[in-house]
């Protein structure tokens, strides 16, 4: 899961993002409106967690000139107003949940979780692939009744992979995903990180394809 955190508290931010990378997710924090929204015409995120009182513009015109550009992000709003109006006018400009500060950070991942599963039309954290199976909430994967032992950044890709299955995806493509805008990567990192993941789900069913000039491919072997 690649999430987007706009929210101007550096403290709560910085726990946030600590909270969701120690989880095993890819995370970028701004502190603004107007930057989220450039980051947003130009990069994928699976989540946007959205604050509402930011400088300059605020999250709630942030959230309505994503929903008038017809962006189907999921977006939770994160308010310190508990009173119902504005909670009812989150919902009605396109939010797809909210919640009031303070809050636990193991419910503000729990909800992500359920908004990103909604998303690709899922009803729980599992995902079954042939005879490889993986949980996004406890992030277990097994082959059979196996558990196999991944590293984080296997893990994100394992999941990247299994909720694009038969989808063509280019080596920018699973970076942008595995990394955020702070981190470093050498251009070979990602092929290293593939060449791990494919030794560790040898005997699974997932079939994790090299198409030459385009990226990979993956697919569920009969």
């Amino acid at each position: 899961m690649r999430v987007l955190l706009t929210e101007d508290n550096e403290g709560l931010a910085n726990s946030i993002v600590h909270y969701f990378t120690e989880n095993g997710h890819a995370i970028d924090w701004v502190s603004s409106a107007e930057k989220a929204d450039s980051i947003l015409v130009h990069d994928e995120f699976d989540m946007l967690i959205l604050d509402v009182n930011l400088p300059g513009k605020s999250g709630f015109e942030l959230l309505s000139s994503l929903r008038v550009r017809k962006n189907p992000l999921p977006v939770l709003i994160l308010t310190a107003r508990a009173d119902i109006d504005d909670r009812v006018s989150a919902l009605d400009l396109g939010a797809d949940d909210y919640l009031v500060k303070p809050f636990d950070l193991r419910e503000l991942a729990s909800r992500c979780r359920a908004l990103v599963r909604r998303e690709r039309g899922k009803s729980d954290n599992e995902i079954q692939c042939g005879n490889l199976s993986f949980n996004s909430a406890t992030k277990t994967v097994k082959i059979g009744d196996e558990i196999i032992e991944l590293r984080p950044r296997e893990l994100q890709m394992l999941e990247l992979f299994l909720t694009h299955l038969d989808r063509m995806l280019t080596k920018d493509d699973i970076a942008n995903r595995l990394y955020n805008f702070g981190e470093a990567y050498t251009p070979n990192a990602v092929e290293q990180i593939l060449t791990r993941l494919r030794k560790q789900i040898q005997g699974s069913t997932l079939i994790i394809k090299t198409v030459r000039g385009m990226g990979y491919l993956a697919h569920v072997h009969d």
